[in-house]
This record gives C-alpha cells, structure tokens and sequence, in this order.
C-alpha cells in the first residue's frame, strides 16, 4: 500500500489592523486605481506595536492542530519558512515550540523567501514517508511590513504581514502529496533582496542611509523571471505526478500580483474557477500567501476529498517551487 504524507489541518492568523489603499494614498503618492490596475491588492493586513512573527505563526499553528485534532505533544518536527524572523536566533520555529507545549517536537527555520512554505511542505513530505506515524507542523510566517520602505511606492503597495499552518501526517491510500519540485537561481539575486541587516552589511549608519535594510526589488525583471518559473515548475509537478493539467481541480499560486496569476493561469489554459486568488485582501505575504489561501480554499469547501491540487511559488534568491497533492 502506498504511503503519503497529507495536510490534516490548515489555519491562518493574520494581524486586525487593516491598511486599504485609500490609507496608502495619505501617505505616498498613488491611488486605489493605480495600485488595483497593477497589483490586484485593494487591502493588506499590518502588525501593530508589539505584534511578531511568531504570535501570527502560533495564531495559524494553533487552528491548524485544532482542525486536525492533534496535541502539539503530538508533533515531531515544527518548520517554519520565513525572510521575517523575530530575530536572527533563536528560529521562529523554536518560539512556536514554546508558545504551543510541543516539547517532543524539533524545530528548524527554512529560508527560501516565497517558496518556504513549499520548501518546508517538501521537507515533511520526506520525514513522513520513512516515519509514517509523525506529524510535522509546517508554517510559513511573514512580517514584511517591516522589511518595508514605506517611501518606495513601488513596493510598499504589495507587502504585508500574516501567517498559514498545515498539519501533515502519513497515511496509506492514493490521498496526499504525489509530487515536490525545488529549483533556484542564485545568480539573480541582486533583482530581489535586502541587502543589509545580516553579516555581510551589519546594521550601521551608512546601511540605514542607503535603506538597504529594505526590500529592493526590479520589477519588470522579477515578472518575466516569475512567470517563466512559475509556469516551468506548474509543468513538472504535474508531470512528474503523472497527471494532465486538465485534470488539475484547483492552482494556488503564491499571491505576488495579480497580473502574474493571470499571464500564469493563461500559459496554463486553465478556467478561471480552478485559479484560487485572494491578494485583493491581503497582499503579498510571501512565505504565507500559499499556506493562507489553502486554509481559506478548505474552509470554503473549495477543497474536496480527492480533489487533485497544484501549489507554486516563486521568490527572492530566486527560488520557486511546485506540489502536487490528491485532496
């Protein structure tokens, strides 16, 4: 009998505090229209003082054990992707341990910028088919706005902040992940970085004043980049799955823009209805945007038993991403 490791609970957590682009346009120089027309995003979500990453990834942790009826005693390995951590050490993931009570449980952080949440679905994928009785707890946490220069209306338009869980178990039957591809490109990483805030540019003065502990991003490059790999990796998961496109039930993309999804959901001929997007309400996310919209698709019965769905991402390094899985 086949042994595969499946999503047994989903949650999200994301901050109240809600910025719309009617608030963007008091503090830059844009408008809902132009930001809409480009973007999608009418809304994105924003920590206020003292809210972290890791309260938004136990916040998601948290729905996701209850969906799956699992203790966190019960889990043996906590992944969170992340390019926002509360800080360099420990990992997010070890204050997810703490805060959940998941003293049986290793912890680790994956950083691979909009594909960790992928990265991190892979790594489970692997643990749970040679120990099938284990339950990993993957999140992917992002607290962008603070990575954000809020001067640069060309990117503070498109990040915010918000956290997805999974719970994934084994399980024998045809039901859960078939296939995981990981790819990256550590040439073009000068089209999407932050260049400070680490060992190589330790925060001083000069660092500051060239806002290098921002986001910096090419866009135009970033696009063409992303839709080639999106629409490469979109191929061979389902390839390697021994699928057809055809028979994809539902794509959820990382939510980076809306005309990315659209040029993606083209390239793939797939129907509208089998395209799940909800950067409208919440920007881009990064690390969480796919786990989010899967917990959001679930809820909303968008899923069902044996549904055949298909998960890419692309990011910063560059690294992209895809999964198949047999709801």
């Amino acid at each position: 009998m086949t042994i595969r490791a499946k999503i047994v609970g989903t949650g999200s957590c994301v901050p109240e505090k809600v910025l719309t682009n009617k608030d963007l346009e008091k503090i830059i120089d844009t408008s809902d229209e132009w930001i809409t027309t480009r973007t999608g995003i009418k809304e994105r979500h924003i920590v206020e003082q003292g809210e972290n990453n890791s309260d938004l990834a136990v916040g998601a942790a948290r729905a996701a054990l209850k969906m799956a009826t699992i203790s966190p005693d019960d889990l043996g390995l906590i992944i969170v992707g992340t390019l926002s951590p509360d800080m360099p050490m420990p990992s997010v993931a070890c204050l997810v341990q703490q805060a959940l009570g998941a003293k049986k449980a290793g912890a680790m952080d994956v950083s691979a910028t909009c594909s960790g949440f992928l990265y991190g679905l892979s790594i489970a994928d692997k643990f749970v088919r040679s120990e099938p009785d284990m339950k990993v707890l993957v999140i992917g946490s992002e607290v962008l706005s603070r990575r954000t220069n809020w001067r640069d209306r060309t990117t503070c338009v498109l990040f915010a902040d918000g956290a997805g869980a999974a719970v994934v178990t084994g399980g024998e039957g045809e039901r859960g992940i078939v296939s995981t591809c990981l790819h990256a490109d550590g040439t073009l990483w000068e089209l999407l970085t932050i260049r400070g805030l680490g060992t190589a540019h330790p925060v001083d003065a000069s660092i500051l004043e060239k806002g290098w502990q921002y986001i910096e991003m090419q866009g135009r490059d970033v696009f063409k980049h992303a839709v080639k790999a999106l629409e490469s990796v979109a191929l061979e998961a389902v390839d390697a799955s021994g699928w057809s496109m055809e028979e994809i039930d539902l794509l959820i993309a990382h939510q980076a823009n809306i005309r990315i999804l659209e040029h993606l959901r083209e390239r793939l001929s797939l129907p509208r209805d089998k395209v799940f997007i909800n950067i409208h309400k919440y920007g881009n996310t990064s690390a969480a945007s796919i786990p989010i919209a899967l917990d959001e698709a679930n809820r909303q019965g968008r899923l069902m038993a044996g549904d055949k769905v298909l998960l890419v991402s692309f990011g910063g390094g560059f690294t992209w991403a895809g999964v198949t899985m047999s709801w």
